[in-house]
């Protein structure tokens, strides 16, 4: 199994980024907070990985932390969740939050992320209140805000194109994650801010959760 993978960043994408070892770019899906830390093109790299193996593909998914990687496993442990959906619940939710969430026994707030329904959430419940428990989770509210470094994009066409694709890889239907796409943009440029891929996309998903 690979448990890691260490080397420079190369391009990234929808979701995911091209970890480059020796020469050879391993494509490593990732959640939004780990696109928010992401160091600049060429800049060293190493992500905690977990390995889903079929029959037909190999597929890595890549962590900061060994929370979020733990959370990304217990995840899995659960009657139809697959690394789809649990990348999304941690990309709508930060670790420390999605434990929250179901240790408090929110199946609203669950259930805003997409393909994630009323009885996926209370299994979800069920299945991890006291898992998630037992991780000891701690709130670390400037943990992101402290080492966020995202990629700045420079033409405001792609930099929507990449957002609304990176939502509709999350589940939402074209139309609403262009419109999230769009709205996140604006919001961030009547404030002064300076539009950067994660932010956005963090944005555009507050949108589609009210």
């Amino acid at each position: 199994m690979i448990a890691e993978v260490s080397g420079t960043v190369g391009r990234t994408g929808a979701g995911a980024v091209i970890v480059d070892v020796h020469g050879i770019g391993y494509r490593v899906n990732v959640p939004v907070s780990v696109l928010e830390t992401l160091p600049e093109t060429g800049q060293p790299i190493r992500l905690l990985t977990h390995l889903i193996v079929r029959e037909d593909d190999l597929s890595l998914y890549g962590f900061n932390t060994e929370q979020e990687l733990k959370v990304f496993q217990l995840l899995l442990t659960v009657s139809g969740i697959g690394p789809k959906a649990a990348l999304a619940l941690l990309s709508a939710l930060p670790a420390e939050e999605l434990a929250q969430a179901v240790s408090q026994e929110d199946v609203r707030r669950l259930t805003k992320v997409p393909g994630i329904g009323a009885r996926t959430a209370q299994r979800l419940v069920v299945e991890l209140k006291d898992k998630f428990s037992a991780l000891g989770f701690e709130r670390r509210v400037d943990m992101l805000a402290s080492s966020s470094k995202a990629r700045t994009r420079s033409d405001r066409e792609t930099l929507l194109e990449d957002v609304a694709s990176a939502l509709e890889n999350l589940g939402y239907n074209k139309n609403d994650a262009r419109r999230a796409a769009e709205g996140a943009v604006a919001e961030k440029e009547k404030d002064g801010e300076k539009p950067e891929f994660a932010l956005l996309l963090r944005t555009a998903l507050n949108r589609l959760s009210k």
